[in-house]
C-alpha cells in the first residue's frame, strides 16, 4: 500500500470503518486519492469578490428573524469561494457561534475525516455552510420562519459557488433543502436536485449523530462513496436521477 492508500486507511479508521487490506494488492486495485480530487478551487476576483463580501456583511448584521437577538455572530461558511463540492449542515452550534465557522469541535473533526476519506479538504476543495446562519437557542431545531429567512442567503452562496454537487448532512438540513418531511432513510441513496440550477444533492447522516450512533458510520461511508461516484459521473458526462447501483 502506498502513502496515499495508507492515508485513506487512516481516514476510514478515523470515521470508524474497519478496512481489510490485502497483503499484495496490485496498483490497479488501490487507486490513489490524487485521481479523485476535484479540479483546483479558486478564489473570486472583481465583482464576485465584492458580492461575497456584501453577502458576508449581510449575514453578520442580519436581523431577518429573532435569532439575531441571541446569537454571537452570523456564520456564513468556510472554504474556497469557487469549488465543485458544497456541504450543507443544519445550523451553527455553540462553538460555531463563538468562532464564526461551521462544523468545529468533535462533529467538525469527524466531518473532516469523512471528507478526507473521499479526497476532500475543507481548506482546498470543499465549501461548508449551514441552512441557518444563526444559532438557535439551545441548539433546538430551526423553525420554518427561520429557514425561510435564511434560505435566500444559501441560494446566493450557491449562485456564487456554482458547485457541481451538494452533500446535505443530517435530517434537518436534508428536509429543509428538499421541502419534505420524509425520513432520512428514504432520502439517502439517490440523487436529488436543488434550486434553479438543479444542483445534484446527496443526503447522509450528520456527524454529530454518527458520534452518538457509531453503528451507522458504515451507512454514511456508503453515502460518501455514492456521492464520490456521482461526482465522477458529473465530471465525465450526463447524470440522470436514480438510486444507488
Amino acid at each position: 500500500m502506498g502513502a496515499q492508500g495508507e492515508r485513506r486507511r487512516e481516514y476510514l479508521e478515523a470515521i470508524g470503518i474497519d478496512v481489510w487490506v490485502p497483503r499484495a494488492a496490485p496498483p490497479a486495485q488501490a487507486p490513489g486519492l490524487a485521481a479523485e480530487v476535484p479540479r483546483a478551487a479558486g478564489e473570486p476576483t472583481g465583482d464576485a469578490a465584492a458580492r461575497w463580501e456584501a453577502l458576508r456583511q449581510e449575514v453578520l448584521h442580519c436581523t431577518r428573524c429573532p435569532l439575531h437577538l441571541t446569537r454571537t455572530q452570523g456564520v456564513l461558511g468556510v472554504g474556497p469561494k469557487r469549488t465543485d463540492w458544497l456541504v450543507i449542515g443544519e445550523a451553527p452550534g455553540a462553538e460555531e457561534d463563538r468562532r464564526g465557522e461551521p462544523f468545529v469541535g468533535p462533529a467538525g473533526q469527524l466531518l473532516d475525516a469523512m471528507l478526507r476519506a473521499i479526497g476532500l479538504d475543507r481548506t482546498r476543495n470543499v465549501y461548508i455552510a449551514n441552512v441557518l446562519k444563526s444559532r438557535p437557542p439551545g441548539n433546538r431545531d430551526p423553525k420554518p420562519e427561520e429557514v425561510a429567512a435564511c434560505l435566500p442567503y444559501l441560494v446566493r452562496q450557491i449562485a456564487l459557488l456554482e458547485p457541481k454537487i451538494m452533500l446535505a448532512v443530517g435530517r434537518i438540513a436534508a428536509q429543509n433543502l428538499l421541502g419534505t418531511d420524509a425520513p432520512l432513510g428514504r432520502l439517502r441513496g439517490r440523487v436529488h436536485y436543488f434550486g434553479e440550477l438543479n444542483t445534484p444533492l446527496v443526503v447522509t447522516y450528520h456527524p454529530a449523530y454518527l458520534l452518538r450512533t457509531p453503528g451507522d458510520k458504515r451507512k454514511a461511508w456508503e453515502d460518501l462513496k455514492f456521492a464520490r461516484n456521482l461526482y465522477r459521473q458529473l465530471t465525465q458526462g450526463a447524470v440522470t436521477d436514480g438510486h444507488r447501483t
